[in-house]
């Protein structure tokens, strides 16, 4: 963050009769984060979120999990893009693009974001229906992509996650969290004085 720019933070509650959800953020971290969703691998999905985005994140979520995960991931989405948007203010400055290729181990992610103003996903990770699920209780992998569909939607941005090669299910989604937040982190720096569209907003 460049020199005399106000801290970019926001928090942002939201209750429905599905969730009740309560984040903070801070843009310009060190990646500190405490997370409890109820949902063991997601909490191990955003805590990487945090640390590689170095993003200082907070995230308090009740669901009813009894049902399913799908609202509390869902609705974790929507808020934490919330929380993104509000943070970066009228966006002067940013970077806007950022691009990653991630490995880790057989898998190979590639992640790419614009902060646009604009929501749209591309998101090539796809799970037959049948893919075990992953943590206790098992997490539903199909579940990430219905997070970051509202991840971008509330936050108003471009995002695309495509593999190039992978099998194991845990180490693709963990590439892609960790690529996401990088991406973020990259496009967030301040490196100017203006906002970088010709239109005059985003």
């Amino acid at each position: 963050m460049a020199k005399g720019t106000s801290k970019r933070v926001a928090t942002v509650s939201r209750k429905t009769a599905e969730t009740d959800i309560s984040i903070a953020l801070a843009v310009d971290g060190t990646g500190v984060s405490n997370v409890g969703t109820g949902v063991g691998f997601f909490d191990h999905m955003l805590t990487l979120f945090a640390k590689h985005g170095l993003f200082d994140l907070t995230v308090k979520a009740k669901g009813d999990v009894e049902v399913d995960y799908h609202h509390t991931v869902e609705d974790v989405g929507l808020v934490l893009g919330q929380a993104f948007r509000k943070a970066l203010g009228d966006k002067v400055g940013i970077r806007r693009f950022a691009s990653a290729l991630l490995p880790l181990d057989e898998a190979l992610i590639q992640v790419a974001v614009d902060i646009s103003g604009r929501p749209y996903l591309a998101y090539g990770l796809e799970f037959a229906p049948d893919t075990p699920g992953l943590g206790a209780p098992p997490f539903d992998p199909q579940l990430a992509e219905e997070f970051w569909r509202a991840f971008v939607t509330a936050a108003s941005l471009k995002l695309h996650i495509h593999r190039f090669a992978g099998k194991n299910t845990h180490h693709m989604l963990e590439a892609s969290f960790k690529g996401v937040a990088r991406c973020l982190r990259d496009a967030v720096r301040i490196e100017g004085g203006d906002i970088p569209s010709t239109k005059g907003s985003l």
